[in-house]
């Protein structure tokens, strides 16, 4: 049921329902202010209208700009905070928390049921029954430290019905790291005694593993297999080598998230420990604007943050008591499907644990401080030495891949602040260019831009471009088609010229050069200047998500192309296909039972399509 309040002057408190549900505060202009959900509506909007406001001074600050409030019931408080939370996602309201950091996280994946289960580092955590192990800040750490694992518990590392394909064990088979089970070198009870290995070393078990090795150690040397008690006896070794004896004292079993957050002001440091099996595995921070109530700045956290699919720990500790806890903790056991316990210790360890997050808050929101300045400085810099009329808080860059004209894509890359705004990133297919017509097709995709920012408000206060005079041209004629002129500034970044010797060797390589409007010689940058290095980042970063998008299309028309080449697969069986897989990578994957097992798809025809794909990636391999 919806319910739609018009101003606010003219209030009547017995208009709203007294039941669960969520709010919607919007401006003259309909934008949604914020977002907030309530046991009690009414009370809870009643709130708002106190006279001299309830205490908050934050509170008139946004009141003064809502002028209707849209009411949605729930049949339970449950209801209203996952509603409530989607409605967030969705719109991302000014005045509610935004959590963005410039780390990408990652977890380790297991999944214990499968015959021979393999590691997987993923981004996503899903409830598929898996196991997961994290989160890790480095996706190249953990990965080194992965090559380490398999030393030790060699498991499988490519899909298992893949590698059965082949006529003999992987290269990591040879080298040591697969125990290869597809071609039957190890037992199934075997490997499952490494799997064991990995879950205890994974989960912190140290003790666990070093004893189940030096028992194996000591079965091997009883049974005069020297060889294998020397390795074993290395990976001891290895082992007591690499573990990290922490301080943090085990809280009580399980694992645990510690957030501790600095206030000041409408600024807000929030951080989160991870610690596992009593170890401190890392930490993980944000900086959001919030001018609202703490309770409701850790609920709204809470709920952002543990439904994006991320590890959910046995127990989380605040730093001040909430009272949605128990509704969010029921929230949290029901996707994990264990019991989760939500809990502001007010005494002894627990306590001190609380108290060392909020002291890496504090610093973290110290460091943050610093390098925004840092990056301020970066950007006047930039400002200066481009002319530009505004600081570029908001820089966009812009490139355009091909080979020989065909898969012509474009790509957005955008910096925030002097930050990457990943999420911010777009790509852009080539719609309306035929051919390597690369003018053409920058200025497509930089019309489109820019109308949608027209049509939003979001334009950015400068514009890179990939490449030289041509390119720049291409953009400041669009700008003044558009009336944009003296709106957003502009520059072509070009490549450095390097000059050789009759030998080839390199004699003389200049700087970038950054081509301006209405300017015969490029702007320089000094080298090695901050102001240089966040540009050509910039456009590195631009010209990689290009080139990504570009081999997507590329290797999704290669497969297209090979299932036409299929005698047999028409139009109709294509089609046919793509229904029942979902994509063209899915009919790749697939294993040969998976393909039999289509209907109306004959088994020598799915035979074919299988060693099609497969052939093409054992000449890959």
């Amino acid at each position: 049921m919806l319910y739609l309040v018009g101003v606010m002057t003219k209030l009547d408190p017995s208009s709203y329902p007294t039941g669960p549900g969520v709010y919607l505060m919007k401006d003259a202009d309909g934008l949604i202010l914020y977002i907030g959900k309530a046991k009690n509506l009414r009370a809870r909007l009643r709130s708002y209208f106190v006279p001299g406001g309830d205490g908050r001074a934050q509170i008139p600050l946004l009141m003064a700009k809502v002028a209707a409030i849209e009411v949605i019931l729930t049949d339970t408080e449950k209801e209203a905070l996952l509603l409530e939370n989607n409605l967030i996602k969705k719109h991302r309201p000014r005045y509610n928390i935004d959590l963005r950091d410039d780390k990408t996280y990652v977890s380790v994946r297991i999944d214990p049921h499968e015959e021979f289960p393999a590691l997987q580092v993923v981004r996503q955590v899903r409830g598929d029954g898996a196991l997961y192990f994290g989160p890790y800040a480095s996706a190249s750490a953990i990965r080194q430290t992965l090559k380490e694992v398999y030393r030790l518990f060699p498991l499988r590392h490519s899909r298992i019905e893949r590698c059965r394909q082949r006529g003999r064990p992987c290269l990591f088979h040879q080298i040591g790291q697969c125990s290869a089970p597809c071609h039957g070198q190890i037992s199934a009870a075997d490997y499952a005694r490494l799997v064991r290995g990995v879950l205890a070393l994974l989960s912190g078990r140290d003790p666990e593993v070093l004893q189940l090795l030096q028992q194996r150690m000591d079965a091997a040397a009883t049974a005069m297999r020297y060889e294998e008690a020397a390795r074993l006896r290395d990976q001891i070794r290895a082992i007591e080598r690499s573990v990290e004896h922490q301080s943090v004292t085990d809280l009580g079993g399980g694992d645990q998230d510690i957030l501790g957050l600095q206030r000041d002001g409408g600024e807000v440091e929030l951080l989160l420990l991870f610690v596992r099996q009593g170890k401190l595995l890392g930490k993980r921070s944000w900086s959001v604007e919030w001018r609202l109530d703490l309770d409701e700045l850790i609920c709204d956290f809470l709920l952002q943050y543990y439904g994006g699919g991320v590890i959910i720990p046995d127990q989380i500790l605040l730093p001040a008591p909430i009272g949605d806890a128990g509704l969010l903790a029921d929230w949290l056991s029901e996707l994990r499907k264990r019991k989760v316990e939500i809990s502001a210790p007010q005494r002894g360890e627990k306590k001190r644990m609380v108290q060392m997050a909020c002291r890496n808050a504090q610093e973290s929101k110290r460091q943050r401080g610093s390098k925004k300045d840092a990056r301020d400085r970066v950007l006047a810099e930039i400002q200066q030495r481009f002319s530009l009329s505004a600081l570029p808080q908001r820089i966009e860059c812009f490139d355009i891949s091909h080979v020989q004209g065909a898969q012509s894509v474009g790509s957005m890359a955008v910096l925030v602040d002097g930050e990457a705004a990943v999420k911010e990133y777009r790509r852009y297919k080539i719609k309306t260019v035929a051919g390597s017509d690369d003018y053409a097709a920058l200025a497509e995709v930089l019309r489109r831009r820019l109308i949608r920012g027209l049509s939003d408000d979001s334009l950015p206060q400068m514009i890179l471009v990939d490449g030289g005079k041509g390119q720049l041209g291409v953009l400041a004629e669009l700008l003044v088609e558009l009336g944009l002129r003296g709106r957003i500034g502009i520059a072509g970044i070009a490549k450095s010229r390097v000059i050789t010797n009759v030998r080839g060797k390199v004699v003389e390589k200049s700087e970038e050069r950054f081509f301006l409007p209405g300017r015969k010689n490029p702007v320089t940058l000094r080298s090695g200047s901050p102001a240089l290095y966040m540009l050509e980042r910039l456009r590195d970063e631009t010209h990689r998500f290009a080139i990504t998008y570009h081999r997507s299309l590329r290797r999704k028309a290669t497969l297209r192309s090979a299932l036409e080449d299929i005698p047999g697969v028409g139009p109709a069986r294509r089609k046919a296909l793509l229904k029942h897989f979902g994509s063209l990578k899915k009919i790749r994957a697939a294993s040969l039972e998976e393909l039999q097992q289509m209907p109306g798809l004959a088994q020598k025809l799915a035979v074919e399509i299988y060693v099609v794909f497969h052939a093409h990636e054992e000449r890959k391999g």
